[in-house]
């Protein structure tokens, strides 16, 4: 049906690949591009045992704007998907507008100089790309992503109004390593460091990182996974979602974590590895979060021997026909399921999937329009279809509400 270019050739990235290969009908023709080609050609080689796709590959440089241009304008994409670093998304936007090319992507900017990560960067693109006459969708992983899917899929059918989301995340799988992220060290480490912002009566209330000791904090009995301590965490999903899901009083995201986990981050933080500015060593400037990705294991790495569950979802509180109701709506996912189908771990699968069917409602116009969204604006109801059919069923199920104060 059409041509997409993926940018970016991480772990996100390679499940995309897989999982837009497994769809030929909908994606005719797959290239991969990425700074390091020799990822590229891994991946292509893996795609071509696995799926019997031949897929193409470039190297190309995504903070070059020019560079990008040159890709775009060779290949001629119907979508550019971008699961490249979020520092780089408004190069890659820059780069569809110049080429007249749809744009999605994963995750939200983040300026590269402060770990600080919002919509309004990209928010400000609104009026280009809508005379322009070209759409960017924000955000479709899974958190941000299926957790805005399932808000405007329980707005749309369970509910007339929603008053209260949390938003619970958790992954209660195993790598065996002694400490590692599940994604690129660098973003996760500043998102998770970060002071933690939660929406409630129309503004937002801030409470300690996570490794503080005053942090937000409980023991969540999560479906098939059991009791884990879940943190709460600022997440971007919310920032969009009191814009968009009417009525909306209270959001909250939480996120478990292993107190070993939380323990090495401490001293990692205390001791200053978790910096983001240069220091001088010997001479050399050096950013401390740089050198720490630089000797923590590939998040790609973990997916052999992976084992256990991943368990998101949202619990949400409202009315429904005068009648206040709670769901809960989450998918579990399996990471040695995950490995056994594209070699990859359960935090990739999850982010990557998404991405592929956010694609497909591009790509066959069941999403379309001009401007800038994040897909809780979407008609919700194929892409809940794909998640099913894609390898991340759902559940919908009577929840009690979660207390006011935690």
């Amino acid at each position: 049906m059409g041509k997409v270019l993926i940018i970016g050739a991480g772990g996100v990235g390679a499940v995309v690949v897989h999982k837009c290969a497994q769809v030929p009908e909908v994606f005719s023709e797959i290239m991969l591009a990425s700074r390091t080609l020799s990822k590229c050609e891994k991946l292509k080689k893996e795609v071509k045992e696995i799926e019997k796709v031949d897929i193409q590959i470039s190297q190309v440089d995504a903070d070059n704007v020019p560079e990008l241009v040159a890709l775009i304008r060779k290949f001629k994409p119907n979508l550019v998907l971008n699961v490249a670093l979020p520092y780089q998304d408004l190069h890659i936007m820059d780069a569809c507008l110049e080429t007249g090319v749809n744009y999605m992507d994963t995750a939200n900017y983040e300026p590269i100089d402060v770990a600080k990560f919002e919509y309004s960067w990209q928010w400000a693109y609104q009026d280009r790309f809508r005379k322009k006459g070209i759409m960017a969708v924000l955000g479709c992983g899974f958190d941000p992503g299926v957790t805005n899917v399932f808000s405007a899929y329980a707005q749309k059918h369970l509910f007339d109004t929603i008053k209260y989301i949390d938003i619970l995340d958790c992954n209660a799988g195993s790598h065996g390593k002694a400490f590692a992220t599940n994604f690129n060290p660098e973003i996760n480490i500043r998102e998770i460091t970060q002071v933690v912002r939660h929406w409630e009566n129309g503004k937002w209330i801030e409470t300690p990182p996570i490794i503080e000791p005053k942090s937000v904090h409980f023991t969540f009995d999560y479906p098939i996974a059991g009791p884990k301590e879940s943190y709460m965490l600022y997440h971007e999903e919310m920032e969009s979602l009191v814009k968009n899901i009417k009525g909306l009083k209270r959001i909250r995201f939480w996120m478990t974590f292993g107190e070993s986990y939380l323990n090495h981050l401490r001293v990692l933080q205390d001791v200053g590895m978790t910096r983001i500015d240069e220091v001088d060593y010997n001479g050399c400037k050096v950013v401390p979060i740089k050198f720490l990705k630089a000797l923590l294991p590939d998040p790609t790495s973990l997916a052999k021997g992976y084992t256990g569950k991943t368990v998101i979802g949202n619990i949400m509180t409202g009315s429904k026909d005068g009648k206040e109701k709670t769901v809960y709506i989450y998918n579990v996912c399996d990471h040695a399921e995950c490995y056994r189908e594209i070699r990859a771990q359960g935090i990739s699968y999850t982010t990557g999937v998404p991405a592929m069917i956010g694609a497909m409602m591009m790509m066959t116009g069941v999403w379309k329009g001009t401007g800038v969204f994040n897909i809780e604006q979407l008609d919700p109801d194929k892409f809940m279809e794909k998640l099913n059919k894609h390898g991340l069923p759902w559940k919908v199920v009577d929840h009690k509400p979660l207390p006011d104060k935690i």
